[in-house]
């Protein structure tokens, strides 16, 4: 008897518990469950999103490297362009200021050649009056002899 009243009670509290406390268990594993399955899959979606993010980030990195990469040769070129340039127009400057100075170099030379012929002239005519004894300057005679001697000058300088 013993034995039947210890399964009886066994069956009842079997009862109770199956009815009562177990339904109670396996909602609360079924609420763990969905709330760390949902967190999972939450988890799992912003793990997706951040990889998206990074990989939509990493995409607009490497454009604006390749952007700066394609400026700094296009600021190159340019640069390049205008030390050309620059350097272009110094040259032309440079033989502007040198065809200007042989110009006015030539014409110097033109001026002091005269002024120097006139002053030699000068010097022969009053050494030659010296040596003669009296006065040379003026004569035509010796405007004709100084004007041959140029002109022969001239002929031999220039052949």
């Amino acid at each position: 008897m013993e034995v039947v009243l210890g399964l009886i009670c066994f069956f009842v509290m079997f009862g109770i518990l199956g009815r009562v406390v177990l339904p109670r268990i396996e909602r609360t594993l079924a609420e763990r469950e969905a709330a760390t399955g949902g967190r999972l899959a939450e988890a799992q979606h912003l793990l997706a999103e951040a990889s998206a993010l990074h990989d939509e980030r990493r995409a607009q990195l490497d454009a604006a490297r390749h952007e700066a990469a394609r400026i700094r040769q296009e600021a190159a070129e340019q640069g390049a362009a205008l030390v050309a340039s620059a350097r272009a127009e110094g040259l032309r400057h440079r033989e502007e200021i040198v065809a200007a100075a042989q110009v006015q170099l030539a014409a110097s030379a033109v001026v002091a050649e005269a002024a120097l012929r006139a002053d030699v002239v000068a010097t022969a005519v009053e050494v030659a009056g010296r040596a003669v004894g009296e006065p040379l300057a003026g004569l035509p005679r010796t405007d004709a002899a100084v004007a041959r001697f140029l002109a022969e000058r001239e002929a031999s300088s220039a052949g």
